[in-house]
């Protein structure tokens, strides 16, 4: 049973939880940019007509397949390059990889004019590399500042700090008494997680 000032069980303050104000704004901008962009195919509808509009959506389409696909290719490419080398992939630089690429893919194949220039704007190499450094910047904001048990804290923990060391999650046990040994400390003890 808990109340509003803490919990009688564990006796922890249970204060409600403030919501984020990404998850506050993010459906309103979501609604907005989708009224936006009928909006604007509406207006080149009038302009140019439907089949301006029709041909606008298809060669989006198109752009975005093939552009998700030759990333993808790329990025199957080096993974099989790197297993038949058998080493470890090189950390890329941040926007240097496919992710971005095939995220512009999908802006494309999205029906809409702001998406495809959002799309054609992160197929450029120099906006790529900003959008990378700013997410990676973000993200490790965002990792540094999570509170000790939760994803990002685990994440970070996991994360190996120096470029070419391997670092193995393990477990020494020593035994110093020769010969046979019986008694409650030789069973068999599951590894210990951090």
């Amino acid at each position: 049973m808990t109340t509003g000032t803490g919990s009688l069980r564990t006796g922890t303050p249970t204060a409600p939880r403030r919501r984020s104000p990404a998850r506050t704004f993010l459906p309103l901008a979501i609604a907005a940019w989708l009224i936006l962009e009928i909006w604007l195919l509406g207006m080149v509808a009038d302009a140019a007509g439907g089949l301006a509009v029709a041909a606008l959506i298809a060669g989006g389409l198109v752009l975005g397949a093939v552009v998700i696909k030759r990333a993808g290719r790329r990025a199957f490419k080096n993974l099989t390059d790197t297993f038949q080398q058998g080493q470890q992939p090189a950390p890329q630089q941040p926007g240097r990889g496919n992710g971005l690429t095939m995220l512009a893919g999908l802006l494309l194949m999205l029906p809409g004019l702001l998406s495809d220039v959002a799309g054609l704007l992160l197929l450029l190499p120099p906006v790529r590399a900003w959008v990378g450094r700013r997410a990676t910047r973000s993200l490790e904001r965002k990792m540094a500042a999570a509170p000790a048990g939760s994803f990002g804290d685990a994440f970070q923990q996991a994360r190996i700090h120096y470029p070419d060391g391997k670092v193995v999650q393990g477990e020494v046990i020593r035994e110093d008494r020769p010969g046979p040994q019986d008694g409650p400390d030789t069973a068999y003890r599951p590894p210990l997680t951090p």
